[in-house]
């Protein structure tokens, strides 16, 4: 059960105050359960790279993270530096604010920028930061994802307020269709919430709890 659970998991630190000690030991806690990546902010990439390449865990990082409001530029350079750093797995954050004024084409291409850059080397996966959506816009988001070529669509940063629900994986889900990974981050924090999440069609996890998660108890924090 554990490394059932375990592979679904991005072992996730993205406090502004983390120190080089909290990340290695999210770095060997990866190691030691086999989660699926360790997700840092990308001043960290390169640390992460160097004790985890030789693993089957992955080094994940964000995109504009955690508000999304960069420009397109900025994201097209993270990505390519986080990429030459050792990650290979990006989290970018949409431009919110754009969808909710219904520039959607700008939208796509600001996906689509960053999803060029990582092809090939990086999967990518696109927060659409559903606490701050409507339903409607959470359908848009994901679909204008889909159609940019990402590989996940994602729910939170886990900085705006909220996380992870099961409705939101299921819609997302039923959205994107069978194809497309779903990330759901932010608040789950046991097993039964892992479980529930997975059930509703999330294919990884993020979460900052992963070794609570797979020991079936109660995580205290999101990140």
């Amino acid at each position: 059960m554990v490394k059932d659970i375990a592979k679904y998991i991005d072992h996730t630190l993205l406090k502004p105050d983390a120190t080089k000690e909290s990340i290695l030991k999210i770095v060997e806690e990866a190691r030691d359960y086999e989660f699926a990546s360790v997700c840092v902010n990308p001043h960290w990439v390169p640390l992460c790279y160097k004790h985890l390449k030789d693993t089957t865990v992955k080094v994940c990082t964000v995109i504009g993270f955690p508000l999304g409001a960069t420009s397109t530029e900025s994201k097209v350079f993270e990505t390519k530096q986080a990429i030459s750093d050792g990650a290979t797995e990006v989290d970018m954050v949409i431009n919110i604010g754009e969808l909710k004024s219904g520039n959607e084409e700008f939208v796509k291409q600001d996906i689509q920028a960053v999803v060029e850059a990582a092809k090939g080397k990086a999967l990518t996966k696109v927060i659409i930061e559903t606490s701050l959506l409507t339903e409607e816009e959470k359908v848009k988001a994901c679909q204008i994802a889909k159609e940019a070529g990402t590989d996940y669509v994602k729910t939170s940063t886990g900085f705006s307020g909220g996380g992870a629900t099961v409705g939101d994986v299921a819609l997302m889900r039923k959205t994107v269709g069978p194809d497309l990974g779903v990330k759901a981050s932010g608040g789950v924090r046991d097993l039964a919430q892992a479980k529930a999440v997975i059930e509703a069609g999330a294919t990884r996890i993020g979460a900052s709890s992963g070794v609570a998660i797979v020991n079936g108890i109660q995580g205290t924090s999101d990140y």
